[in-house]
Formats: C-alpha cells, structure tokens, sequence
C-alpha cells in the first residue's frame, strides 16, 4: 500500500493519537463496511509496520470509548478467522508486551465466561453486561487497565512512526 502523502508540518504537529490514524485513514476508507474478503485484501498489501498499525487501529478504534465497547470487540475479534492472531502480531511488532498480556487475560476470562453459559464468541452482546454483574465488574476492571495500556501504546507506535516515517509518509515537501 502506498503511504500517505501528508505535509511535514503537519507530521510534525499531529498528536500521537492522530498521528497513527492518519497513517490508516486512506486504508480505512477503503475498507469500511465492505466484505472480509476486501478487507483482508486490503490489510495484506501493507507494509509489516502499516499492518500493525492498522491492526492496532482496529482493535482501539473500535474499543477505546466504553467498557461495553471493549468487551463487545474483544468477542468481534475473536469470533473473525485470523483477526485475534494479527492484532496481537501487529502489538507484538511495536514491543507492546502489556497490552497483549491484559488482552490475553481478557480472551481467558472471556472465554471461561462463554464455557460457563454455554455460549460462542458470536452470541456475545453488549447486554451479557447488564444480565452478568461478576462479568460486568471485570470488564470495567479490563477496561480500566486497557485505557491506561492504550495510552502508552499510542506513545509507542507514534514514536516508531516517527523514527520510520518512510513507512507510513510520503511527504509533499520531499524526502526526510
């Protein structure tokens, strides 16, 4: 995938937050709400550094606002042939051991909960919540410790970015 033509100063200025979404905005365009075959075409044609960006991206920007959100994506992504795995690759590529950890530990906790009702990563819902205080309280404690994880791997993975730039930017003004 070709990287994003972007100005120097506005490299330079963005957040980190912003800094790594801009990096996959033109990927996600491409993508949202097209078919698995898309998109796993789509994420094959990147760059090892823009995969695990875009991995990342995937998992925070679907899970970042609510403990509900957390929990309800953690069971997507596990339900997804494939998607589990390249989300942990991609934190594994930028060194993220903790968040992969606390993800680990949220599948096993998840998981024991699924066995436990007898239910599938696909019969997952927000609602689980509300019917499962036990579940509810540790995914607020999950959730907890994801937005303080998440927080440093946006620091990680903007600061790789920022020491690889011809990985994610072309840039207008020319070469770095």
């Amino acid at each position: 995938m070709v990287p994003v033509t972007m100005e120097r100063e506005i490299f330079n200025m963005l957040s980190d937050e912003r800094l790594g979404y801009a990096c996959m905005e033109p990927t996600f365009v491409k993508i949202r709400a097209k078919s698995t075959a898309v998109k796993n075409e789509a994420i094959s044609q990147l760059g090892r550094g823009q995969r695990a960006l875009c991995m990342f991206r995937i998992l925070y920007d679907h899970s970042s606002r609510s403990a509900e959100e957390y929990y309800g994506w953690i069971c997507y992504l596990l339900d997804q042939p494939g998607y589990w795995n390249s989300v942990l690759e991609g934190l594994q590529f930028f060194g993220d051991t903790p968040l992969i950890r606390l993800l680990e530990e949220s599948k096993e906790l998840f998981e024991a909960r699924n066995l436990r009702v007898g239910t599938d990563w696909s019969d997952a819902a927000i609602t689980d919540l509300e019917a499962d205080p036990e579940l509810h309280e540790a995914v607020i404690t999950l959730y907890t410790q994801y937005q303080e994880l998440t927080a440093h791997s946006l620091q990680i993975i903007a600061g790789y970015i920022r020491a690889h730039p011809e990985e994610f930017i072309v840039f207008k003004d020319g070469p770095v």
